[in-house]
């Protein structure tokens, strides 16, 4: 495996301002995925992708180099992180490194740990496209989720003659913490159209995601009673 780690870190954010290097019980968000990464990966293997300066600064002083500033046009609110992946890609490819694996880490993942990483990793082979960590979803489209029809009543999402939620297929979640990728799919296609996926499974507590100031507040919740 030649792999390549892409860690994406805009300096925007709307939910959370600044939230990749606010602290999170003390320490800026984003080096829990760096310290996560580096006990799994040498440092010229990970690339921090960010259009920020002040993003670049806090993860140098970690040790990791920051090998670029992205360009403004993929670090806008309406930009994917497709075109990060490339752009990162290509800037390794020209240096001389061409990386066969891409393996994207969202730097809003506090609590997925390099034990979880290498777990992802271990799952990944020549056969699937990629491996995606997720968890259990508590919103079960079998029980709990409804869509509105066309005469404006709630019907379930998906059919099925259910009474009791443990009876229901299992429904899994995408949880943004870990993605392995063959770099050649990438190429051709962006995440939302790989066909084989594999799942690793993570539980409810390790795939928290902060994207709110809710999720914040519960995830310094959970780091302080930790060490109560």
């Amino acid at each position: 495996m030649k792999p390549l780690v892409i860690i994406p870190a805009r300096g925007g954010s709307k939910g959370v301002p600044g939230k990749n290097i606010k602290p999170l019980n003390g320490k800026p968000l984003i080096n829990y995925t760096v310290e996560a990464a580096r006990a799994v990966f040498p440092d010229e293997h990970i690339c921090v992708s960010t259009d920020s300066f002040e993003i670049k600064s806090v993860v140098e002083k970690t040790g990791l180099p920051v090998p670029f500033i992205r360009p403004a046009e993929l670090a806008t609110d309406t930009a994917g992180t497709y075109g990060a992946l490339l752009h990162a890609m290509e800037f390794y490819e020209k240096k001389g490194y061409t990386p066969d694996t891409i393996i994207l880490l969202q730097p809003t993942s506090p609590f997925r740990s390099a034990s979880h990483i290498q777990g992802a990793i271990d799952l990944f082979d020549a056969v699937c496209d990629m491996v995606v960590s997720v968890r259990e979803t508590n919103a079960n489209p079998y029980y709990v989720l409804k869509e509105e029809n066309e005469a404006g009543w709630l019907e379930k999402s998906k059919p099925g003659n259910y009474t009791r939620r443990q009876d229901c297929p299992k429904v899994y979640e995408v949880n943004g913490a870990i993605y392995v990728m063959h770099a050649a799919v990438l190429k051709e296609k962006p995440i939302g159209k790989f066909q084989k996926v594999r799942k690793y499974l993570m539980d409810e507590h390790s795939s928290m995601d902060i994207d709110t100031r809710l999720d914040w507040q519960l995830a310094e919740f959970v780091l302080n009673s930790k060490e109560d």
